[in-house]
Order: structure tokens, then C-alpha cells, then sequence
């Protein structure tokens, strides 16, 4: 320990005696020095950053230190070679060309906006638009904002199935079967067609062995009704089921119905068809006990009837309105007239008309 404060003594007096050999504005330099590290400590401490006017003063006064206290201080030699090297770099750098403007977020929202709604346009398709609206865009800035959005191409964009049965939906038609079961647990199936843009229902008929046989005649019963009444349809979407044979399909062909077969355990694919199922279950069939096939017969054309005449539809382009209602819906007076309530199906239904 003793030895450890002599040396350190020692030291100490021979540091203040070489301060003597110094001159006085070496000694004020390096207390300028100084003052400005602390300055930038305590301005930026833990880590120090340094600003232009720091780096620039410093330099400086490193360029006015002893070659022997430049190594000690902040900012080492070799950060101010590399600053220099910076600021060489910054007067030569050539530069950049302005390049073409920026395209707004509107167009962009646009260009997208045509390339979701029209799924067959390709890119120069949209230019050629964009264009005729005002905007000039090159097809590689377009390309790029398609796929930035994750917009394909229009060879894999393809129209999907809703658009489809939106396009169609005047001339499209939907068969399906669906099954009650009576109290003595025999099970009934029973076969039905609806029109997509009505959702008008047609009964085809009910029985307890459903064969591709009895479906054909169903399907020529149909076509006889439809073409006596002057109905026309283009398409008719049905599931796989087996009871589809080729002669029920040859029915509609015959009267130019188009069968279009859904996807494999896709019922969405059928989606119209299926919420009827939906809604005659649950509002009639789950509410009774069915004795037989005369019986479910009763109860279908009596909801069939309700459903065509007495009901209200949530369906796109349906308006509220039964597919059998006027479509000029004449308003109620003021004050409103008298309403009756017309009981179908023991209660199970309900239907109010104006009391005449």
C-alpha cells in the first residue's frame, strides 16, 4: 500500500512540473476541451451524441493539442479521419434525379378499386381507363401497386361463385332434398326447387324411397309447368347426390336449362336451397309431429303457399316482399286501417293482411 501512494505521488508531482514546461495557451486549450466534453456529457448522457457544431469545435481544438492528449479525449483521431471522409463523400456525392412524382393515394385507391371490381381487366386495360378519367399512370407503376395490394393477375383472378349467382340470378334455379322424420321414425325425404332472384319455391314432391327414377319424373313435371307458364331459366345448380341422374339433367336440357354441379361437401355452393331447409325447419317442420307422407305433404304445400304469398323475404333484391306480392306496394292510410291475422298450420304461421 505504502509503495502504491509513492508511486502515485510521484507521478503527480512530475505531471505538475511538466505543466510548467507547457505554455499557457496549450493549457487553455486543452481546459476548452475539456469544458465542451463535459458540456456533451451532461447534455447527452448516458451515451453522447454529437452535433455538427460539437464535431466542428472539437476538431479544432484537437488540431491545437499535443499530439500526446488527442488520444485522450472523446473524440479520437480516428473519428475525425472518418468525419473528414464523410464530408469528402457529401461535396462530391452527385445528385439524385427528381425521377416521377409520387403517385397519390386516391389513384392508388383507384387503380385497386378497378382491378377488384372488373376481374378480367388486365394492367394496360386500367391505364386505358385511368386515362380516359384524367390520370396518366405507366403500366409498370400500375403493375406494381396491383401487386404491393396482392391483387393477381387477371388469368388467376377469375370471376368466383358469387358473382356468378349475382350475374345469373335472374335465370338461375336450385334443387335440393331434405328429409323429416314421422313419430313412428320413418323417414320421408322430400324434393324441392327455388328461384334465386324471387325466391319463389315449387314443391316437386315427397316419398319415402327416393330413386333416380321418381327424381326424373319430378324434374319432367317441373319443366311441363315451366314452360307452360312461359318461364325461362339458364341454369340450375344441384349437389352431387346420386339420385341426379344423367336423364334428370337431360329434363332440363331438353328446355335449355343449364345444370351446373357444386363442389364435393360444399353446401355454401347451394346456399339459397339450403336456407330454405333452413327456414322450413325451423319454422314448421321442428314444430310438428308428422304422422306420414300425406300429412308432410299437407304441411310442405301449405308452408310452400305461405312462403310464396304471406311471407316476407330478407334476400338481396327482394325488398322485403313475398315473391308473389305486388311489386307496387301500395301504402297504408292515415289513420292505418283495421289488420286481421290469418292462422295457417294451427298458429304455426301467421299471416296479416288489411280487413277488407
Amino acid at each position: 500500500m505504502s509503495g502504491r501512494l509513492v508511486y502515485r505521488l510521484l507521478v503527480h508531482v512530475l505531471s505538475w512540473l511538466a505543466l510548467f514546461a507547457r505554455s499557457s495557451a496549450s493549457k487553455d486549450v486543452e481546459i476548452l476541451a475539456l469544458r465542451h466534453e463535459v458540456a456533451v456529457l451532461r447534455r447527452n448522457n448516458p451515451r453522447p451524441r454529437l452535433s455538427w457544431p460539437d464535431r466542428a469545435v472539437l476538431a479544432a481544438l484537437a488540431r491545437m493539442l499535443p499530439k500526446t492528449l488527442r488520444a485522450h479525449r472523446i473524440v479520437t483521431p480516428a473519428t475525425l479521419l472518418r468525419w473528414h471522409r464523410r464530408l469528402i463523400t457529401a461535396r462530391w456525392r452527385q445528385p439524385k434525379p427528381p425521377g416521377r412524382p409520387p403517385i397519390s393515394d386516391e389513384i392508388t385507391a383507384l387503380i385497386a378499386r378497378l382491378a377488384t371490381e372488373n376481374r378480367t381487366w388486365g394492367v394496360v386495360r386500367i391505364q386505358g381507363e385511368l386515362r380516359r378519367l384524367g390520370h396518366r399512370v405507366a403500366a409498370s407503376t400500375i403493375r406494381r401497386i396491383l401487386r404491393n395490394r396482392r391483387i393477381p393477375p387477371p388469368s388467376r383472378r377469375g370471376d368466383t361463385w358469387r358473382t356468378f349467382l349475382r350475374a345469373q340470378a335472374d335465370g338461375l334455379l336450385a334443387v335440393d332434398f331434405f328429409h323429416v322424420d314421422t313419430v313412428v321414425l320413418k323417414r320421408l325425404y322430400a324434393a324441392f326447387v327455388i328461384e334465386h332472384r324471387t325466391r319463389r319455391v315449387h314443391l316437386l314432391g315427397v316419398t319415402d324411397h327416393p330413386t333416380g327414377a321418381w327424381a326424373t319424373q319430378m324434374a319432367r313435371n317441373l319443366a311441363t309447368d315451366l314452360d307452360g307458364a312461359g318461364r325461362r331459366f339458364t341454369h340450375l345448380i344441384r349437389d352431387r347426390d346420386a339420385k341426379f341422374t344423367a336423364a334428370f339433367d337431360a329434363v332440363f336440357a331438353s328446355i335449355g336449362v343449364d345444370v351446373v354441379r357444386t363442389a364435393p361437401q360444399t353446401p355454401r355452393m347451394n346456399a339459397i336451397a339450403e336456407r330454405w331447409i333452413s327456414a322450413v325447419r325451423r319454422e314448421c317442420t321442428d314444430r310438428m309431429l308428422i304422422t306420414g307422407r300425406r300429412h308432410l305433404h299437407h304441411v310442405l304445400d301449405t308452408y310452400v303457399e305461405h312462403y310464396n304469398t304471406g311471407r316476407s323475404h330478407q334476400g338481396q333484391g327482394v325488398e322485403l316482399r313475398a315473391p308473389d306480392d305486388d311489386p307496387k306496394v301500395i301504402p297504408l292510410p292515415t289513420p292505418p286501417i283495421r289488420i286481421t291475422r290469418r292462422r295457417r298450420l294451427g298458429g304455426l304461421l301467421s299471416e296479416y293482411r288489411p280487413a277488407a
